[in-house]
């Protein structure tokens, strides 16, 4: 892309930065000529394909298809793509309701063939919007890897809590995405080691530590932007902490490994 980002700082100074120029930035970047190829060649070719055997033959779209739902990696694995699409979401045995990752369900339910998805009105712009978004994303991740996480978590989250599902299905799904993970472990200061543990010990503790933090352990509470902003500041702010101590000390990267950042600092108090 022939724009980069910027941003002058790391941790929650940067992230406002981002906040407050985004519009400019974000128009800047969608401006870029390598973006626009690709939104022109998907606008113009994406009606005409039937099937999922048609959109992974063509690199072009299918850069573009995976890009908007964050599967850029997957560009070439064609058979599992195709697999994914074919068998979309209606059955639970479906591969992409099998996959911890639910950004696959969601790819297969917008691309969804047995009813002509793509040839729906509005179809490209929907698919365009969230490509231009992600890649920005990625351009920000570039930078500031940070930033990308929290970018990805203000969208996911509001998206999440304003679901129906149960609360603890939602938990289930930030359990399983590794961004949304990172998030909620650095800001909730919890050690890597987490994930081993029993998955419904795993949600509970994440509803304890969101209760301290937001005085509510319900991730609905995400859809109050006071709430979201507190929780992404907290995050990029133990990100910077723990960032911070690693380059400083081999001691604090031993301290770390088995605790919290916010542990470290009270041991040293």
């Amino acid at each position: 892309m022939s724009f980069t980002p910027i941003i002058p700082m790391a941790g929650y100074g940067g992230w406002t930065f981002l906040q407050r120029t985004m519009d400019s930035q974000k128009a800047a970047f969608d401006a870029s000529p390598e973006l626009q190829r690709d939104e022109d060649y998907f606008r113009e070719k994406i009606g005409s394909i039937t099937s999922a055997e048609e959109l992974v033959s063509d690199r072009r779209l299918l850069k573009v298809a995976l890009g908007a739902f964050g599967l850029d990696d997957e560009i070439n694995s064609r058979f599992f793509i195709r697999k994914v699409l074919e068998e979309g979401t209606e059955e639970k045995s479906a591969l992409a309701n099998r996959l911890s990752d639910k950004s696959y369900a969601t790819m297969a339910e917008a691309f969804d063939f047995k009813v002509g998805a793509t040839k729906e009105a509005g179809f490209a712009d929907k698919i365009l919007s969230r490509f231009s978004d992600r890649q920005f994303e990625l351009a920000v991740g570039e930078q500031n890897n940070d930033m990308r996480l929290a970018l990805n978590a203000e969208r996911e989250l509001a998206t999440l809590a304003g679901k129906s599902s149960s609360d603890t299905t939602k938990w289930y799904t930030v359990l399983g995405s590794s961004p949304l993970r990172n998030v909620f472990q650095t800001a909730f200061g919890l050690p890597s080691s987490f994930a081993a543990i029993d998955l419904d010990q795993q949600v509970r503790q994440m509803q304890d530590k969101m209760q301290s933090l937001l005085g509510t352990d319900s991730l609905s509470a995400l859809e109050d932007p006071e709430k979201m902003d507190t929780l992404i500041k907290r995050f990029l702010t133990m990100s910077q902490i723990n960032n911070s101590a690693a380059a400083q000390s081999p001691v604090l990267q031993l301290f770390q490994s088995n605790g919290s950042a916010g542990g470290i600092l009270s041991l040293l108090a």
